[in-house]
């Protein structure tokens, strides 16, 4: 029997996290919001306003709708504040040590009930449950970014996951409005399993001089009928997060198809990380975004 969800804890107040605890709110679910720290909490309730008030000035919500879903968003201080949450979702940074230390420091805090799960883009869900109290209830639910526009979710049964897990975490994800799709605990699931190698092999054909970054960008806008460019994509997504799942793909499966374009190494050893840092393969510091190649 399915659990029925109606109290999130998010671990994480980054731009996925954020995105993650505004379309629970949205959706009338009560959301902890926790971070190492509290001023990336308080940021992301900013954030989380903002959005509202864009939804107010578009007419897709009034005052009072605003008001009802900041206060279904609450902070956590610690893991201690999540003890009575249905499920808590993960969403840190790509780095498996960071997301096995949050998943073991968990361990003494939650009811034995409790979901976890990770928001991990490319990470095996086996492994991580691995490190869990309770590996049967653990599952990965990865959402697209941005949360707010992206419809998809896609849902990872490790080995030890519950068809009570998964039909849980269904069923959430439904509650959101949202569609999910399920996929096999393979490195970097489905979509960036097809994504990221397209990136990379953008970045390729740029470090190789077959064309520039509007070039290579335009093509596929126009060319493939892409919303956006696969550089453009890869800065909004951040080349540190990109270059992650490629070694996940690359050391996961052993392929030489995967291998990150060294292009894509010096970037993000340079801290040119894409919009985040205002520069990767655009610069976004003046009036509009200018390529830095």
């Amino acid at each position: 029997m399915a659990t029925s969800i109606d109290k999130v804890g998010v671990i994480g107040a980054g731009q996925m996290g954020t995105g993650i605890a505004l379309v629970c709110a949205q959706a009338g679910l009560n959301v902890l919001l926790n971070d190492v720290s509290e001023e990336r909490v308080h940021a992301a309730l900013a954030t989380v306003n903002g959005s509202l008030s864009r939804q107010i000035a578009k007419g897709q919500l009034d005052e009072a709708g605003r008001q009802a879903t900041l206060d279904r968003i609450g902070v956590a201080a610690g893991y201690d504040d999540l003890a009575q949450c249905d499920l808590v979702i993960e969403a840190a940074s790509e780095s498996e040590d960071v997301k096995r230390k949050i998943f073991a420091n968990l361990r003494t805090f939650l009811k034995p009930e409790t979901i976890v799960a990770s928001n991990t883009s490319s990470i095996s869900i086996t492994r991580l449950a691995s490190v869990t109290a309770h590996p049967e209830r653990f599952i990965g639910i990865h959402f697209m970014n941005p949360v707010p526009r992206m419809q998809l979710v896609e849902l990872i049964r490790g080995i030890a996951t519950t068809d009570e897990t998964f039909e849980s975490a269904k069923a959430f994800v439904a509650k959101l409005g949202k569609t999910a799709t399920m996929s096999e605990d393979f490195p970097a699931f489905i979509v960036n399993r097809i994504l990221l190698p397209m990136i990379n092999e953008a970045i390729y054909t740029l470090y190789e001089g077959v064309g520039s970054v509007e070039s290579i960008d335009t093509a596929m806008r126009l060319g493939a009928n892409h919303p956006m460019g696969p550089l453009q994509l890869a800065d909004f997504i951040g080349l540190d997060t990109c270059l992650s799942v490629m070694q996940v793909l690359h050391e996961g499966l052993a392929d030489s198809k995967y291998r990150p374009c060294p292009l894509l190494v010096k970037y993000v050893e340079a801290g040119w990380l894409g919009r985040k840092t205002q520069r990767g393969f655009y610069d976004y510091r003046g009036e509009k975004p200018v390529p830095t190649r």
